[in-house]
């Protein structure tokens, strides 16, 4: 060092340099400093490696996990040491082929040198009397998984794991065991024990929404939680009829093309407001039915527009394209252009178009019934097929003979319920009609026929028509099921029913079947025919000649 300059400005000492501010050690501690930099593993100050970007203490990890290695002798952290270590004395087992240690007495693993627990001797099962292997309560497996006590001793050890069981938990037990199989029944209680031990709430509303099942079903077990609950009024019905409705809706606004699609949305959400609209104010919304054939309408014309008009702009539809879509069905032509009319009335208010294509168009049809119906020989072997037929199903024969004998519709039998019957007077209350409906002793035969089909499923489900689909709930037949009970004998239901109104209407006074059937006095003018029975004119004329 030369000769002393000044002092050091941080620590006092002399400076022996004309250009600096420090001494020495100031100075190399400054630089020192300088070179160092936050490490991003540990926070300290640290002069960074180049190739790694972190200290040289954090530099140094595992080439096995990755984790930091403190010593620098060492390429392996403790634990994958340890592990390394286990594994070197490890050897393969000539007995299992599997790594462990070999054991001096027997040369094998652990595991193959552990004595086997001996099997208990077999036993005669109480239930079968089979010499066979115990499983429990002094019943072979077989029988064991067929014991109707299994789900109440299943609920008994989910009790005591629990520590505050709900009060209805043995309710709902008793409940599932008696409309269940042993093993669904011990399954649903297995899926309450899952949800009721977990970490959320065990509310029965929050147990029921939990327990859905994501997709288009919310599964058995939410079905059956939704019936339990709502039934004693511990929580309120699921929302799964307007989810499933939702779904439905939105595949088939997807299925619009692309360049008419928007149009089609906005009209689905318009006429979701009315129906919440009307809801609220207790009119009669639209049901889900309706919205869905509406737009199913608006899909075939969208796509029927592109494919075979060439236009992708609702702007560009006019009277002609309406023509040439409703020339398509015919039939159909009355209730597609009742829904033309309402979505070109709302796209000309939202300005899509200029001009309504629908405005000039009839529907050019008779109001009078057009249907088919049965000759009078169809009837009797109808007839004699529900009555005297044993082979035939005894919800095809309710149904025939309800439709045939009773104009009974299909809603109408689905909805049937077993206190709408009464055994005394031998009649039924059908819908909405105002009195109850003798039976026939033809008609009572086969709605005894279907009872006694119901008693021999173990259900709570209080309709009449039970299928095995509904048996373990309490929802009514789908409309599905009862869309193809008559597919054997080969006539729908709606042709039944039309050929019994047609008689009624055509030898009574419409407005006494109006009002014996429920109906609006107009619904029944429809069936009013226009022709002269020759028949019934010759019996006439020789009666009173």
């Amino acid at each position: 060092m030369g000769k002393k300059q000044r002092d050091c400005v941080a620590c006092g000492g002399p400076v022996g340099y004309l250009d600096r501010q420090h001494c020495c050690r100031c100075w190399r501690r400054m630089k020192g400093e300088a070179a160092k930099a936050p490490c991003p593993s540990c926070g300290l100050d640290r002069v960074l490696q180049n190739d790694t970007g972190r200290c040289i203490t954090c530099s140094r990890v595992c080439r096995e996990c990755g984790h930091p290695v403190r010593s620098p002798k060492n390429q392996l952290c403790r634990e994958c040491r340890r592990k390394a270590g286990q594994l070197a004395g490890q050897r393969i087992c000539p007995r299992c082929g599997k790594l462990g240690y070999l054991r001096e007495t027997t040369g094998w693993c652990g595991h193959c040198s552990r004595p086997r627990p001996e099997k208990k001797p077999p036993r005669i099962c109480r239930e079968c009397g089979q010499l066979r292997r115990h499983a429990g309560l002094g019943l072979c497996s077989a029988c064991w998984q067929k014991h109707p006590g299994r789900p109440f001793i299943r609920g008994e050890h989910l009790r005591e794991r629990l520590t505050d069981p709900p009060r209805w938990l043995g309710d709902f037990v008793a409940e599932v065991a008696a409309g269940h199989c042993v093993a669904r029944a011990c399954g649903f209680i297995t899926d309450l024990g899952r949800l009721l031990e977990d970490e959320h709430s065990n509310s029965p509303q929050a147990l029921l929404e939990r327990s859905r099942r994501p997709g288009r079903s919310m599964g058995s077990f939410a079905r059956a939680l939704e019936d339990f609950f709502t039934l004693r009024g511990l929580a309120l019905p699921t929302d799964q009829a307007e989810r499933l409705a939702a779904g439905r809706r939105h595949r088939r606004v997807e299925a619009v093309p692309e360049p008419l699609r928007q149009a089609v949305a906005a009209f689905d959400v318009f006429r979701m407001r009315a129906q919440d609209r009307a809801r609220r104010a207790g009119t009669r919304p639209r049901t889900n039915h309706t919205l869905e054939t509406a737009l199913a309408t608006l899909r075939d014309l969208a796509v029927f527009l592109i494919n075979e008009r060439v236009k992708d702009g609702w702007s560009l539809v006019d009277v002609h394209d309406i023509e040439a879509f409703l020339a398509v069905l015919p039939r159909a032509r009355k209730r597609r252009l009742t829904v033309l009319r309402q979505f070109f009335r709302f796209a000309r208010a939202q300005k899509l178009l200029l001009v309504d294509p629908t405005r000039g168009l009839a529907a050019k049809e008779a109001s009078g019934f057009r249907g088919q119906t049965l000759t009078l020989d169809q009837q009797r072997e109808l007839f004699r097929r529900w009555t005297a037929e044993d082979l035939v199903h005894p919800h095809e024969a309710l149904v025939g003979m309800l439709a045939l004998l009773h104009g009974a519709s299909s809603s109408e039998v689905r909805l049937l319920q077993i206190t709408d019957v009464d055994r005394l007077a031998q009649s039924i209350r059908l819908g909405k009609r105002p009195h109850p409906v003798p039976l026939d002793p033809a008609s009572w035969t086969v709605l005894q026929r279907c009872l006694d089909h119901r008693n021999g499923w173990p259900t709570e489900n209080p309709h009449v028509m039970v299928t095995k689909g509904t048996k373990a709930g309490r929802s009514p037949a789908s409309t599905a099921y009862l869309s193809h009970v008559l597919d054997d004998c080969g006539f729908p239901p709606r042709m039944i029913r039309s050929t019994r109104l047609l008689d009624l209407v055509n030898t009574m006074d419409p407005k006494l079947v109006a009002a014996a059937f429920g109906m609006d006095p107009q619904a029944t003018l429809i069936y009013l025919s226009d022709r002269i029975d020759e028949t019934r004119l010759s019996q006439w004329e020789t009666e009173r000649g």
